[in-house]
């Protein structure tokens, strides 16, 4: 069966939103995606987490894994011998927040996660920490793995203060960066600090060699830039000719009631990722993905939310 394996940290939340309810804790981070590429994948793909958890939290992880229903057979978080990152979030609005994170999940190094993604077919990236990877390791994961990756570069973005408050900060060695991916997902404040200027960071993006350039847009849908010739890894149609042109489009999202905001964007990336690698064009792949965020929005937290992300009824 084909793989696609997932990347990023699962993450202890402790969510307040507002401040006369008790907040709550359950698994956030890496585990939204996890649910909507579960609810997303082709028929015959398997999914295969990639994913570290420190060994204060391992034992809630497989639970976790066990509810999926496309996982791979033995798959499992690899538990490291720290305490797992935990994040305290304070929403100041409904779509503004605070963040503080603690623990120490360390790094993947390429002698970790070369013979991990040796036999997958194509790789879903999320920085949710935004400590997954370094620089070097994404360009030996480039340079070592054929197969397509999506990113979502979310935490590259996001420095660090001493008490652990997280700050929107520009990214390093951008080029670079982008050009370790195929496909880049940012938000409008990660665009911001690559590019006051829309059209100069397309044009940058599409220099580095990525071949699709996504922002999402909250209630508003997402924007795409695509390469010339790229609408997804489906087989072409016979005597079809690529396109010379750059394209570039907005795909509106659905209006929804919006209850929770938390993890729309790892849904997003996860669904887009499941459909562009499943063959899906570019702008059905999007509208998949919207779609999916906007139930997420629905839905409060992570608990039950592959059940939901399929459809079915979930008990409260």
């Amino acid at each position: 069966m084909p793989k696609i394996g997932i990347l990023g940290s699962l993450v202890w939340d402790q969510i307040h939103r507002d401040p006369h309810v008790p907040p709550v804790e359950e698994w956030g981070g890496i585990a939204y995606a996890l649910a909507s590429l579960d609810a997303s994948v082709a028929p015959g793909w398997e999914i295969v987490p990639l994913i570290k958890v420190g060994h204060d939290l391992a034992s809630r992880a497989q639970p976790l894994l066990r509810s999926l229903r496309r996982l791979a057979p033995s798959a499992r978080c690899v538990e490291v011998p720290v305490p797992n990152n935990r994040v305290v979030l304070h929403y100041l609005s409904h779509e503004r927040r605070t963040e503080r994170m603690s623990g120490g999940v360390p790094a993947w190094t390429w002698s970790e996660l070369g013979p991990m993604v040796a036999d997958l077919d194509a790789l879903y990236v999320n920085f949710i920490s935004g400590f997954e990877l370094t620089l070097g390791t994404a360009q030996a994961l480039r340079r070592g793995f054929r197969g397509p990756i999506y990113a979502d570069l979310h935490s590259l973005f996001l420095g660090m203060q001493h008490d652990g408050l997280r700050i929107l900060q520009p990214l390093s060695d951008a080029a670079e960066w982008l050009g370790c991916f195929d496909v880049v997902q940012l938000n409008e404040d990660e665009m911001r600090q690559l590019s006051p200027d829309p059209l100069a960071l397309a044009a940058e993006a599409m220099a580095a060699g990525i071949s699709l350039l996504v922002v999402t847009l909250g209630p508003r849908g997402a924007a795409y830039v695509a390469a010339p010739g790229f609408d997804g890894w489906g087989a072409r149609e016979p005597g079809r000719r690529d396109s010379a042109a750059v394209r570039s489009s907005l795909i509106p999202a659905l209006a929804v009631d919006a209850l929770d905001p938390t993890g729309c964007g790892d849904v997003f990336g996860a669904a887009a990722a499941a459909r562009l690698f499943a063959g899906d064009g570019v702008e059905a792949a999007i509208a998949h993905a919207n779609a999916m965020a906007g139930r997420n929005a629905a839905f409060r937290g992570a608990g039950g939310l592959v059940h939901h992300l399929r459809g079915e009824l979930v008990a409260p």
